[in-house]
């Protein structure tokens, strides 16, 4: 067994060091990049880069400190190719990504104009309304969870980043029957 161990390490070193050589040599370390590719186009500025964003939010109710904690520690960095970003608001509940921002917010109040049983989307198991109100944003909030979850997206992008959500509120947040509106 010992001879074996002998063995291998006897042609695995020199193999390792022939493929240190060779990344060097056709890496490119001569001055230039380091090796590392040269991309074109533009990336999403780092999340220190982007400036803090104001976010209104309701008050954070006690449902809100029950349920929401375990989406907020869910959710991703990079959001649809947008980068995380601060936030300033009277709750540790709300979250954003990129520039104009999408913004989520957990604990908010029954959007208005939502009954239940009309005028909901479903994704991922997941029920959304979805008002079209403001040219200028689109807001999905959730309507089958304990708490209200809305995100805030600018008019022109489409429901790829709630899509891309629907993952982790569905798992942080259980099912709840939608609750039926004034």
């Amino acid at each position: 067994m010992r001879r074996i161990a002998l063995i291998s390490t006897a042609v695995l070193v020199p193999v390792v060091v022939a493929l240190a050589v060779l990344v060097n040599v056709l890496g490119g370390t001569n001055g230039d990049s380091g090796g590392v590719a040269q991309l074109e186009g533009s990336t999403p500025p780092a999340r220190e880069n982007l400036p803090v964003l104001p976010v209104q939010v309701p008050p954070v109710t006690p449902e809100a400190d029950a349920s929401c904690p375990a989406l907020m520690s869910t959710l991703p960095l990079e959001l649809s190719g947008e980068t995380s970003r601060r936030v300033q608001s009277d709750s540790p509940y709300a979250y954003a990504w990129g520039d104009p921002a999408i913004v989520l917010v957990c604990g908010v109040d029954r959007p208005a104009g939502y009954v239940a049983g009309v005028s909901a989307i479903q994704i991922n198991g997941v029920q959304w309304y979805v008002d079209t109100g403001n040219p200028d944003t689109t807001v999905w909030t959730t309507v089958d969870r304990p708490v209200y979850v809305q995100i805030s997206l600018p008019a022109s992008v489409d429901s790829a980043p709630v899509t891309a959500l629907t993952t982790q509120i569905a798992q942080a947040l259980p099912y709840q029957e939608p609750r039926p509106g004034p």
